[in-house]
């Protein structure tokens, strides 16, 4: 009975195993050559880009580096540094001695621009990165940016920035983030004086983030105010810088804006793809929200791609929500290392202070009177001193509204007032028309507008309109004719 209830696999599914057994079955020698065909093909749109001065089909071969990369090894960037790298390229012989192959054919260089030439050298860099091959990704990404400021075309900007991009990665992974800063910031200065946009956005980026990597969070906020992020920069580009600047502004106690900053990176990340990215602004925009004396949404730790990662900031919330200051401690030992890995561990300290600013509230919406003594034993602090300290502080931090009576050592608490005969209602309505209308900003200046020739169309369009109108004229003068014909 069993085997009469199994299902027989689809036709469609039995195809699709065959494809991938013929792909495994495939030799390597085939694979590397559809891989160099491809990357052929992505020259040949770099060189599209060079003649017509267009640089956004640079951006279509960047697009494909993901998949690229996956396909790279030594024989296919020898072969395609002998074929696509001219002699007189001085590095030359240092990206064949890198990546061997006996099977390489020699081949006379193709006369080719000197992007194609800085593209193959992104690959061996990339390929060296991959394969944690950092003593070897120093020398060549040095190279690679001497390469790079030696071009000044306008499509040479979004493939520079990305040179730019794994030059501070390489000195990243190497442990020597520090050294590359002096380039990049001589850098940004050239790239603002060009208005190479995307240079300048990527470059920006990689300064907060070597800055925020040695905690000079100062010398961050001081870049900050004295640069002007790009407008018409890319979402990749903005929603880090977002980030950045959130991460700043909340270090800095300015949560409000951390949060504003934080909200709007998330929403520019790419919304199927950055899991890591989005990951990251999420961990820090909760820890920023709750700081805030906020609740998170339940759905930001039900979605399927931050379930898992967001689980100890789960338990955190559920702790500074229930006041429960023995919970919070509990989840702050478990998950010390993590939070201290993942950089939100000196925000998260912070947070002990709301935990005990919640138990308050909530114990003064219980009792309206109550011992200083009984405070101290529910919220688990050391004396009825440090709970009057602690409740004279959130009384003039407006978290609650009581007395204390000195004397007898009790809380008195007061009635609650009507929130809707305050201002609150109309701040929190301005914070949302607000937002609706940077909405609208930034949806108007990421419109693309047609180009110049558009004009010539609209002088056709015009001088179609009056041909039309001249035939409507022609054929009344023929019907009145016929009508006088008729007569």
């Amino acid at each position: 009975m069993a085997s009469k209830t199994q299902k027989k696999p689809k036709a469609e599914d039995v195809s699709d195993v065959e494809m991938k057994d013929t792909e495994a079955q495939k030799p390597q020698s085939e694979i590397d050559a559809l891989t160099i065909e491809d990357i052929k093909d992505h020259i040949g749109i770099i060189e599209k880009s060079v003649v017509n001065k267009e640089p956004r089909f640079v951006l279509r071969v960047l697009r494909q580096l993901a998949s690229t990369r996956k396909r790279l090894n030594d024989a296919v960037l020898n072969q395609l540094t002998k074929t696509y790298v001219s002699d007189s390229y001085e590095f030359k012989a240092n990206l064949l001695s890198f990546f061997p192959s006996a099977d390489s054919k020699d081949e006379k260089p193709h006369a080719r621009s000197v992007l194609t030439e800085i593209y193959i050298h992104l690959l061996g860099l990339i390929s060296l990165l991959d394969n944690n091959r950092l003593n070897d990704s120093i020398p060549c990404a040095q190279a690679l940016i001497n390469r790079v400021m030696s071009v000044n075309k306008p499509a040479m900007h979004l493939l520079g920035a990305r040179c730019f991009f794994y030059y501070s990665r390489a000195f990243e992974m190497a442990g020597r983030l520090h050294e590359a800063r002096t380039l990049l910031h001589g850098r940004l200065r050239t790239s603002t004086l060009r208005h190479d946009s995307e240079g300048q956005a990527m470059l920006l980026n990689l300064l907060l983030r070597n800055y925020i990597h040695y905690n000079l969070y100062e010398q961050a906020e001081k870049l900050i105010s004295k640069t002007t992020f790009p407008e018409n920069a890319n979402n990749n580009e903005s929603a880090r810088y977002l980030f950045y600047l959130g991460k700043i502004k909340a270090t800095q106690l300015d949560y409000s804006e951390a949060f504003k900053n934080l909200n709007q990176a998330i929403r520019k990340a790419p919304q199927n793809a950055a899991i890591g990215f989005k990951q990251a602004a999420t961990k820090l925009l909760v820890v920023v929200q709750l700081l805030l004396g906020e609740v998170p949404e339940r759905h930001i730790f039900r979605d399927q791609h931050l379930r898992l990662s967001l689980q100890p900031y789960l338990q955190l919330t559920q702790a500074v929500l229930a006041g429960d200051l023995a919970k919070f401690s509990s989840v702050l030992e478990r998950y010390s290392e993590k939070f201290v890995k993942e950089g939100t561990m000196t925000l998260i300290n912070r947070l002990r202070h709301n935990v005990i600013k919640t138990g308050i509230k909530s114990v003064a919406l219980s009792y309206s009177r109550i011992s200083l003594a009984d405070v101290a034993e529910k919220l688990q602090l050391d004396s009825p001193e440090d709970a009057e300290y602690i409740i004279a502080k959130a009384i003039h931090d407006g978290v609650i509204e009581a007395t204390i009576d000195h004397e007898k050592g009790y809380m008195q608490s007061n009635d609650s007032a009507n929130v809707y005969g305050t201002n609150e209602p109309l701040k929190a309505y301005h914070e949302r028309i607000r937002f609706c209308l940077d909405i609208h900003n930034h949806s108007i200046k990421a419109m693309r507008f047609p180009p110049k020739s558009y004009n010539d169309n609209l002088e056709d369009a015009q001088k179609q309109r009056e041909r039309e109108q001249q035939d409507l004229e022609y054929a009344k003068e023929i019907a009145e004719e016929e009508d006088d014909g008729m007569l």
